[in-house]
């Protein structure tokens, strides 16, 4: 499968980009920045249409000169391109910059009859992230039918990119699946972030108690990739246990006092559920901290 991938180059995307390549697809990442070599890889200006539909629309390498059959179209588009939260640069610049490459990622894709676009929405969308003070969940676990009514510029973003993603959906009737990602763990990080965690829980508050290992996130975009015909869809996408050595009573005690639970919760399962994730595209993750950690 080709692949055109924005932020190929970031923390979860240059984990996605090479599960995707390790499982056979040809991926091509677009990116403000490209590597010394420039192998497989474009840089583009994402803020500028032109310049999108132009990349998604060229050709990328030598042997694709060979055939003599013209640019071959993709079959699909990674958009993971951001500003990645709050803080960074001023709340305004955050929200535009978000809405806006998305915007024009879509648009591209869908003038360009590219079938299934995936791209990257948020844990943030259900409001807890980045609180002036605390918000607990509606309930828990927290699903996609949790309420997305953030307070802060960056999550503001992301719910508006998922109802762009569906009006373009809705008018092209194109495959088109945002992944809500929770926080993304790289494989060092367990080691050097993970005692912390363990001593301090309260700090993982704000991520609900979850995560997400950056090579699972890279199986999730792949069984998006392999699924087709859900329409518009959003998932929510997260590792099975927590990120805290508690169980998930001593979660609700701690924390989750008179939060009501959608189900009974097993002893360490994750307070933001992936199990639509697992029930519609067949994720399943496999990686966790305790395999470092408890090893």
């Amino acid at each position: 499968m080709r692949v055109f991938f924005t932020g190929g180059s970031g923390k979860a995307g240059r984990h996605a980009v090479a599960y995707l390549r390790e499982q056979g697809h040809h991926v091509i990442n677009a990116d403000q920045m490209i590597s010394a070599d420039g192998t497989n890889e474009l840089q583009v200006d994402l803020m500028d249409f032109g310049q999108v539909i132009g990349a998604m629309s060229q050709f990328v390498d030598f042997a694709e000169l060979e055939s003599g059959q013209g640019v071959p179209r993709y079959d699909a588009v990674v958009h993971f391109a951001a500003v990645p939260r709050v803080m960074i640069g001023t709340d305004g610049a955050c929200f535009a910059a978000n809405t806006q490459t998305t915007y024009n990622v879509i648009e591209a894709a869908t003038k360009l009859g590219i079938p299934k676009i995936i791209f990257a929405s948020s844990e943030t969308t259900y409001a807890v992230c980045f609180a002036d003070g605390e918000i607990k969940p509606d309930y828990v676990p927290i699903d996609e039918d949790h309420p997305t009514v953030p307070h802060d510029s960056y999550a503001m973003s992301k719910v508006c990119n998922e109802m762009t993603a569906r009006s373009f959906q809705a008018r092209t009737g194109a495959d088109i699946y945002g992944l809500r990602i929770n926080n993304v763990i790289e494989p060092h990080e367990y080691a050097q972030n993970f005692p912390a965690f363990m001593d301090n829980p309260t700090s993982r508050r704000r991520n609900i108690f979850a995560y997400i290992d950056a090579r699972d996130l890279g199986h999730m975009v792949d069984c998006c990739l392999k699924t087709d015909g859900l329409g518009y869809e959003v998932f929510n996408v997260s590792n099975d246990d927590m990120s805290v050595g508690l169980t998930s009573d001593q979660v609700m005690e701690q924390f989750y006092q008179g939060v009501p639970q959608k189900h009974p919760m097993g002893e360490n399962e994750t307070f933001y559920s992936n199990a639509k994730a697992k029930r519609m595209v067949g994720f399943a993750p496999k990686n966790s901290w305790r395999d470092v950690l408890e090893a």
